[in-house]
């Protein structure tokens, strides 16, 4: 959890260091250059590195001279806090990474001890795979496990919206400043994982604009803060492989679902099975293969449903309450972890009045 952004001002005045790391952030510079600078001159040598010499733009020049006490009061009155590398509320399993952020920039907060799982996926996605990116999201909210994505179009929306609906708790990694709505479309979602207890994140600072350079990077932060990587639907090329190979390179199990062999879509996922990835097939399916990397999830009981039928097929509760097959999936899903259901075949039973195997 990070800390009241009211004391970010103590924070930064009482470590000279802190301040200046907080103006080299500011001069929005690729993450290797932060870190080179960071290795080769320290803190304060970074910053007139930045300032004083002609390899840098004039904007960098003159946002990395602005002094720190005036930056904290500008982020405190946009609402946004800052976590350093080395200090605390700075997320642990970063900490262990040789190319982590120098600093998080974070409206909302950070969940310090919940798992977190990363969802991730193509921006052009089918309905198929943009339901089940939902219903996965409603599956880890279940769980009690903290939802990651970088709050892209397409499969990572899908998603933290299944987040939200489910009640739980998700990170956004923006590849832009906090305070730029991108996309547009997002913004209300951005604002209902903050006051669904989570946050979005940035190595950049406020009005940093979403230039395309910067979304790459940002995908290590996403695998990063997660124990686990699903991709639901993936071309060959995109931000979601790079995801899955930041994983891969941090020692991080990826998931991926199976697709048509013939769809762009699905190229990805399938050659990311291909090379070893855990295939995953539905929401139940992806739960007990993260139980075995998160250890069990939670089961609470989920009031807001009744099973008060002998058993029931995920298309049969779709038409019975009106709601998309993958919808009906994530919340039989959910109750199947929850312990009050179980599976027969394709059908769901009460726990304890399900008919004995094999009739």
């Amino acid at each position: 959890m990070t800390a009241p952004a009211h004391l970010l001002a103590d924070v930064v005045a009482a470590r000279a260091e802190l301040g200046w790391r907080l103006q080299l952030a500011f001069a929005g510079l690729h993450p290797d250059s932060v870190r080179g600078l960071l290795e080769a001159h320290g803190a304060a040598g970074a910053v007139r590195r930045v300032t004083e010499s002609g390899r840098h733009s004039a904007r960098a020049r003159q946002a990395a001279a602005v002094p720190a006490p005036q930056r904290v009061a500008q982020l405190a009155g946009v609402g946004i806090d800052v976590v350093f590398r080395g200090e605390p509320g700075y997320p642990p399993h970063l900490e262990e990474l040789p190319d982590g952020p120098d600093l998080l920039f974070v409206r909302g907060r950070l969940p310090s001890t919940d798992p977190a799982v990363a969802v991730v996926g193509t921006r052009r996605c089918s309905a198929y795979g943009r339901n089940l990116a939902m219903a996965y999201g409603r599956a880890i909210a279940a769980a009690g496990w903290v939802l990651v994505s970088g709050l892209a179009r397409g499969i990572d929306g899908a998603a933290h919206r299944g987040t939200v609906a489910a009640g739980g708790v998700g990170i956004g990694v923006l590849g832009c400043g906090l305070d730029i709505a991108y996309p547009r479309e997002h913004k209300v979602l951005r604002d209902q994982l903050i006051d669904g207890g989570g946050a979005i994140v940035a190595e950049y600072p406020p009005g940093t604009p979403p230039e395309a350079w910067r979304f790459p990077p940002r995908n290590r932060i996403i695998s990063g803060l997660a124990r686990a990587v699903v991709v639901v639907e993936a071309a060959i090329k995109g931000g979601a492989l790079i995801t899955a190979a930041a994983a891969l390179d941090q020692g991080t199990s990826v998931f991926a679902t199976p697709g048509d062999i013939g769809r762009d879509s699905a190229a990805g996922t399938n050659r990311l099975i291909r090379d070893g990835a855990h295939p995953v097939l539905d929401p139940a399916d992806l739960v007990a293969e993260l139980e075995l990397i998160l250890g069990p999830a939670r089961r609470s009981h989920s009031p807001q449903l009744k099973w008060d039928w002998a058993g029931i097929s995920p298309a049969q509760l779709a038409v019975s309450r009106h709601i998309p097959v993958a919808a009906a999936t994530s919340l039989l899903a959910q109750a199947e972890v929850a312990g009050e259901l179980v599976r027969r075949g394709e059908r769901y039973y009460p726990t304890g009045g399900e008919p004995a195997a094999g009739r």
